[in-house]
């Protein structure tokens, strides 16, 4: 069943696979920007399907209350894992910084996060 598996640290995120994972599986942390002006990030295997269960409020949870959302963010991961981590480190952040994660403003990002703000 294949060989061994390959170094994660060096493959890109955007070729990466796990090793017994199927060629092309990725899976995915997003941020939504809820209608409250609230965000909610998340990770799935299935983006098109989760913003759809979002949309539709069969998730219930904390976006069901605050329809309709809108994707703002989404970074393809080789793993489930990576995935949720970054589920996880973006639930921390203060709005300032998810703001910039958005943007794609790594200087702001890297700025509050010395400031240990938003």
């Amino acid at each position: 069943m294949g060989g061994p598996c390959p170094d994660p640290l060096s493959l890109s995120l955007s070729k990466a696979t796990r090793c017994g994972q199927p060629p092309g599986m990725a899976f995915y942390a997003y941020i939504l920007l809820c209608n409250d002006g609230s965000y909610y990030a998340g990770h799935t295997d299935d983006l098109e399907t989760r913003i759809a269960q979002h949309q539709s409020g069969a998730l219930g949870g904390y976006t069901v209350k605050r329809l309709p959302v809108k994707l703002e963010w989404a970074q393809d991961f080789p793993t489930r894992d990576e995935a949720f981590d970054a589920e996880r480190q973006i639930k921390g952040w203060g709005r300032a910084k998810k703001r910039a994660l958005i943007a794609g403003d790594w200087d702001k990002i890297s700025e509050l996060a010395k400031g240990r703000a938003g």
